[in-house]
């Protein structure tokens, strides 16, 4: 039985279906790059360009468009690029990372009525077939745009006129790429679908992905170890500091030491009165975190080398350790953050077989939640007050995951031109979740990766989906750590470290003494003897076998070519030794590569052949290409893919050379 004409049409609710059910009818799918399903922020630097891709597709023939949208996060307006097909429903779109800041970026996509009218009537055309009823249709999808500015409206109301009017081949005119370009942002969009999130890229400076660091103990920046080390000692360091070509100072902590249960000359349990004790038993009776070591200076000494710092480009990084001495103000102000014994005594720090008699931890919970974080952010804010913008991290791992989240993003948002690097030698889940919650440089296994299988395999997965979030920090030594090849390896071991260290990561960073081989080990352990941690120490800077001039030449060679900025794009080559690895830079455009072959045997002399990629540039096997010693300035040129070389420690440890295709200038 036919109904009645005024019947209601069923709604999609009366028949148990919801709306909602019908959306997303063009699929989004597959968004690179994203990390964790979005749940991790990925990184890039101001200046960068964000590469995006996804797959993008919806049932039946018709045309669909996608548009990229990004904003800077404190925006609330979109802005939007137009992605463009690749191939087998990959599409791809690209913004610009213009301020330091978090952006937001998600991806929408519609069936394009018009530009599937435009398909359809070409094919119609090209086949002799009459085309009236799809020129009026098309003429309608026209008509019903509603453009938002009045330069737009003139545009379509021209369109309209021209082709009611004004052309003879209505067909001809309408299949114009003007207008197919007009209706593509002006036209109906149907079935418009967003993916499901709003994923985040943070833009940091550049001194967050290219930096080096030299790390010395203000304290001992003295003519004489029984003088304490000044500020203004310091500040006469500086110049020394900036020939070497580095650009961040940084200070273990600089602040009051407590005298309970001090430490004496190599972590010995008793102290004389002479001993200073360890910097890192933060806290006295002259203040906690927020106070500078009384014998150091006072504050307006400390903003005085800060001000002096800046004008010689470089950039003084803080230590940020979470752990008191027992004369810390704060125990006494809020005994709720430590934990107590039984007896009534503060517990102090254990890491058996290490004691810590002079540091007491704080909790992170219960009665120490929130005044505790809030205490330990403002401290951060306070030396950001002050011109600190860089903070190394002592043990982030021991700490709660979810206060570094807070507490960086907090400081970030406020400041987003502070940095922090994770001192993290830890299980790599650790290491890997403090980068991706929000340190912006992260400490690595590096300082144990010395033979060449072990270093190829951790850059390769550095330079994995790991660059995406975690930025690597070469440290070749710190105060706790004199590594066992550096003990052994004498002179040549340092180049090779040095050279290692600042080719192949955008960080690096050395503990001074580095630059005169110092090594002289605590029997059995890979610390050092006589540390600096537990005493004032001095050196001399220019004693005979210094391997200054090749830091200082490290230090030019990596400002001078950008491809050294970041430790992706590196690309190991066949080095038929095992003792001699061989990697090659490559620009992105190949304009030109750096490449570096280094011997690993830091005692004899090893021989190879190995290989020159030509290929990289387009060359053949037998193609040339000219050379740039960029150690020590001469040009040569190379035949040939294959090569033999000699490295020996008496004479060179390592080369770093530049190739240059004949398509190419020779730069520096």
């Amino acid at each position: 039985m036919t109904p009645p004409s005024n019947a209601r049409a069923p709604r999609a609710r009366d028949l148990g279906v919801s709306p909602q059910i019908a959306e997303g009818r063009v699929a989004i799918e597959a968004v690179s790059p994203m990390i964790d399903c979005g749940d991790t922020p990925i990184k890039r630097i101001v200046g960068d360009t964000l590469d995006v891709e996804a797959t993008v597709f919806s049932d039946g023939h018709d045309k669909i468009a996608v548009d990229l949208l990004y904003r800077p996060e404190r925006e609330t307006e979109w802005r939007r690029t137009r992605m463009i097909f690749v191939e087998n429903d990959r599409w791809a779109g690209s913004f610009p990372l213009e301020e330091n800041a978090r952006y937001l970026y998600t991806i929408e996509a519609w069936r394009d009525p018009f530009a599937s009218w435009h398909a359809g009537l070409e094919k119609k055309r090209d086949a002799g077939q009459d085309l009236s009823l799809d020129l009026e249709h098309g003429l309608d999808l026209i008509r019903e745009t509603e453009p938002r500015t009045r330069t737009a409206v003139g545009a379509r109301d021209a369109i309209i006129a021209a082709a009611e009017n004004g052309t003879a081949d209505r067909a001809t005119f309408l299949l114009e790429p003007r207008v197919l370009a007009f209706m593509s942002n002006h036209g109906r969009r149907d079935n418009v679908s967003r993916y499901a999130r709003e994923l985040v890229v943070i833009a940091d400076r550049k001194a967050a992905a290219f930096s080096a660091w030299y790390e010395l103990f203000p304290r001992s920046q003295t003519p004489s170890p029984r003088q304490h080390g000044t500020f203004n000692g310091v500040i006469a360091r500086l110049p020394y500091i900036r020939d070497l070509g580095f650009d961040v100072l940084y200070f273990p902590p600089i602040h009051p030491i407590g005298k309970t249960n001090r430490k004496g000359r190599n972590n010995a349990l008793s102290a004389s009165p002479a001993d200073p004790g360890s910097v890192y038993a933060i806290g006295s009776e002259e203040g906690g975190h927020d106070a500078l070591h009384p014998e150091l200076g006072t504050m307006d000494d400390f903003l005085r080398l800060i001000e002096a710092a800046r004008a010689h480009d470089l950039e003084i990084a803080l230590d940020f350790a979470i752990q008191c001495s027992p004369d810390h103000p704060w125990i006494k102000e809020h005994p709720e953050w430590f934990e107590w014994k039984k007896d009534g005594t503060i517990a102090y720090a254990e890491n058996p077989p290490k004691k810590y008699e002079d540091i007491v931890n704080v909790h992170f919970y219960g009665k120490s939640f929130p005044s505790l974080w809030i205490a330990l952010r403002d401290v951060v804010l306070f030396w950001v007050g002050k011109g600190i913008k860089i903070f190394r991290v002592d043990n982030p791992h021991t700490k709660p995951i979810p206060f570094w989240r807070w507490m960086i993003e907090d400081v970030n948002r406020q400041h987003p031109d502070v940095i922090f690097l994770a001192e993290a030698f830890t299980r790599p889940s650790m290491m890997r979740k403090l980068a991706k919650i929000g340190f912006q440089q992260s400490y690595t296994y590096f300082t144990w990766r010395d033979e060449k299988w072990n270093i190829t395999e951790y850059i390769n997965e550095l330079q994995g989906e790991m660059a995406e979030y975690y930025r690597p920090n070469f440290f070749v030594n710190t105060p706790d750590i004199n590594p066992l090849y550096l003990q052994t390896s004498g002179r040549a071991g340092f180049i090779v470290r040095s050279t290692l260290a600042a080719m192949l990561a955008g960080n690096w960073g050395m503990y001074n003494g580095f630059e005169i081989c110092e090594s002289e080990p605590l029997p059995g352990r890979e610390e050092y003897l006589d540390s600096e941690k537990y005493e004032i120490r001095l050196r001399d800077f220019e004693s005979p076998g210094n391997i200054k001039d090749h830091i200082r030449a490290l230090n030019r060679i990596r400002r001078e070519h950008p491809v050294l900025h970041d430790v992706r794009g590196t690309l190991f080559l066949n080095a038929w030794n095992d003792a001699i690895v061989a990697f090659a830079r490559l620009a992105p455009d190949r304009s030109s590569a750096i490449v570096v072959m280094v011997n690993l045997d830091p005692r004899t002399r090893q021989d190879c052949a190995y290989e020159i990629p030509l290929w990289e540039f387009g060359l053949p096997d037998s193609g040339s290409v000219a050379v740039v010693d960029l150690l020590n300035g001469y040009h040569f040129m190379l035949h040939g893919k294959s090569h033999t070389i000699a490295l020996d420690p008496a004479e060179r440890s390592v080369i770093i050379w530049r190739l240059v295709p004949p398509s190419a200038e020779a730069g520096p």
